[in-house]
């Protein structure tokens, strides 16, 4: 039986993202279009043993390193698998960081669902995905569809209920991060002060209005995105630029603080720009 298992943790941006009401229980309830860009985190998890280790490293690990070990979400993933299978005992996780922390990318949430996926593989009783994505809820909402087989989906109430949708043709994708880090927290706190008691509707998006791309452009909004360009001017520069090097679509993604621009044609990245592409799978798990 194999021990170890590797996978390309692939970014995520939201093509439309929408923030409902703020529910009892402090969570607000969102409405929004996922798609997996191929930029990933490479993940390596090992079982056998009983130590419990996760080891973060690469180009995009901030100086100020990722907090403790045992808050990480791939740590955290790792331990909700054993807890829910009483397996492994023992695991030991690998993470060459690429996807920029604290951007809006989903870098975190991608290494907690590939390592639930590379467990399932690695396991003498896989749970099977409905399973997984009942573990990766309760992590965060772009936990669960960085853990499924879709690489577009429609999600709704906390990213636990998905609707999974044909993938679009890959497209380029340009990613600019300001230098400064956005807080999830920080940013629904931002957006609860600006809009006050006013209440938000769910825009109830047609399936049929996501088939394809052109479609998809114009209904791209981000909740997030004003009060972030509040804050930071540069956020609304940044968008303004991208549209006039010719994005077909240009916004913040998630939380910020990253913008992506989304381009029909050949486009150059310079400087600290990252070029990457929409997936049109998702990556497959190979097994030692």
């Amino acid at each position: 039986m194999s021990s170890t298992a590797r996978v390309a943790a692939q970014a995520k941006i939201n093509l439309f993202l929408r923030i409902l009401a703020r529910e009892e229980s402090g969570y607000h309830s969102l409405e929004t279009l996922f798609q997996r860009i191929d930029l990933a985190d490479d993940v390596v998890v090992r079982v056998g043993g009983s130590t419990r280790s996760l080891d973060c490293a690469g180009p995009a690990m901030p100086s100020s390193g990722l907090g403790p070990v045992e808050k990480n979400l791939a740590f955290r993933a790792a331990e909700a698998y054993a807890q829910a299978t009483g397996w492994p005992s023992g695991f030991q996780i690998e993470v060459e960081k690429r996807i920029p922390v604290g951007a809006g990318l989903g870098g975190g949430s991608a290494d907690a669902g590939a390592v639930l996926r590379a467990l399932d593989a690695l396991s003498p009783r896989p749970l099977g995905e409905a399973k997984l994505l009942e573990l990766a809820t309760p992590l965060g909402a772009d936990v669960p569809f960085l853990t499924s087989s879709s690489v577009l989906s429609l999600a709704w109430g906390r990213g636990e209920r998905m609707l999974a949708l044909a993938a679009l043709a890959s497209r380029h994708v340009l990613l600019i991060v300001p230098d400064f880090a956005v807080r999830t927290a920080d940013a629904y706190k931002w957006l609860s002060e600006r809009r006050g008691d006013r209440a938000v509707r769910a825009v109830s998006l047609s399936v049929a209005a996501l088939t394809t791309r052109a479609n998809v452009d114009a209904l791209a909004h981000n909740d997030f995105e004003a009060v972030i360009g509040e804050r930071d001017p540069s956020v609304s520069q940044i968008v303004r630029d991208l549209r006039g090097r010719g994005a077909a679509v240009a916004m913040l993604s998630g939380s910020g603080s990253a913008v992506f621009g989304l381009f029909d044609a050949d486009v150059a990245a310079s400087g600290q720009e990252i070029l990457t592409r929409t997936s049109e799978r998702v990556a497959e798990i190979s097994l030692d």
